[in-house]
């Protein structure tokens, strides 16, 4: 299931980190060569990532610590596109946010302001701060009208040593389950997140490949993108799990480092 002539020629890649570049402070093997090889053979290429934590900025610098360096302008996460989308929504609104410095930053970006007592939206995202009192007063503002969005859909991920750990989805449900109402996720497998990378990237879908390690966001978003998909074993998703799904990748790797030639 893997056509590495293929993968080759591509002119542009969307590359998903977590569990495809690291795993937490972890570089996964073959990464380094990877990035060498795109940078080698002028392939255009995007750190797209679900993770709403960080900004570009701070995920350049975590690169540069494992080694590898990138500039800020090749990463692009859920939590910009989050506030590039509300943007569009409701220009100038104002938000409830749970979640880490990235989305918080995005979101000031683009025109919001904070607001924990009548916001035109309750934003989620991970992060630390996800307690009991945050949980309440969400499910108090949802409750009360504003409208509930999550940067992504993912329910885990993988950190140091490929240990799975709650992520938005499963910070979100809490709270769709208390008020009975269903968050809109903007972060991968939603078409807009793709189309936001293809424009950053200026490449055709024709051209583009998607990398990932999840077949409900990653390979999801590259089907219904219409891009082709390359799945990496060294993440989230099992071989043998690739059969349960309606849909398939187009090719599957055990990881980035057979990619170079």
């Amino acid at each position: 299931m893997k056509d590495m002539e293929l993968i080759r020629s591509k002119e542009a890649f969307i590359i998903d980190m977590d569990g495809v570049i690291y795993h937490g402070n972890q570089l996964l093997k073959g990464a380094l060569e990877f990035v060498q090889w795109m940078e080698n053979n002028s392939k255009s290429f995007l750190f797209l990532t679900n993770s709403s934590e960080r900004s570009p900025v701070e995920l350049s610098q975590k690169l540069a610590r494992l080694g590898i360096e990138v500039y800020p302008e090749h990463f692009y996460t859920s939590a910009l596109a989050t506030a590039s989308f509300l943007a569009t929504q409701h220009p100038g609104g104002s938000v409830y946010v749970i979640g880490e410095p990235g989305l918080i930053q995005a979101l000031y970006d683009q025109g919001f302001t904070m607001n924990n007592v009548n916001p035109d939206y309750v934003v989620v995202g991970e992060g630390r701060g996800y307690s009991l009192e945050a949980l309440e007063r969400a499910v108090k503002l949802v409750e009360a009208g504003a409208r509930l969005i999550g940067t992504n859909p993912d329910m885990n991920g993988p950190i140091e040593g490929g240990v799975i750990v709650p992520a938005c989805g499963a910070l979100v449900s809490p709270i769709e389950l208390a008020t009975g109402k269903k968050a809109y996720f903007v972060g991968k497998p939603n078409p807009l997140m793709m189309r936001h990378g293809l424009r950053r990237l200026n490449a055709k879908r024709e051209e583009t490949a998607i990398i990932g390690d999840r077949m409900d966001t990653d390979i999801q978003a590259g089907v219904e993108s219409e891009i082709e998909t390359i799945l990496v074993l060294s993440g989230v998703t099992k071989a043998e799990e690739i059969a349960r799904y309606p849909y398939q990748p187009r090719h599957v790797l055990e990881g980035v480092f057979e990619i170079p030639a």
